[in-house]
């Protein structure tokens, strides 16, 4: 199930508008991030850990590296 919601979002990435290519806020883009959060923490919470990051897409919010948190393991 995972492999075709990832195909899904890559579809959609590459068919998305074409004028807003390449003004991405942050690095990694939005697309790359919720590939990569489904991919680790599955679909469900990658799914909620990416609409968090989608909200900060806005002219006002931040922008610039803003990676997938990795969770710290106990020593």
């Amino acid at each position: 199930m995972k492999k075709i919601i990832i195909k899904l979002i890559k579809i959609y990435s590459f068919f998305s508008p074409f004028f807003y290519r390449g003004v991405c806020r942050f690095n990694p883009t939005c697309t790359e991030y919720t590939i990569k959060s489904i991919k680790k923490y599955g679909i469900i919470m990658g799914f909620f850990k990416s609409i968090k990051r989608l909200s900060k897409c806005h002219p006002f919010g931040p922008y610039g590296y803003d990676p997938l948190i990795e969770k710290e393991k106990n020593k």
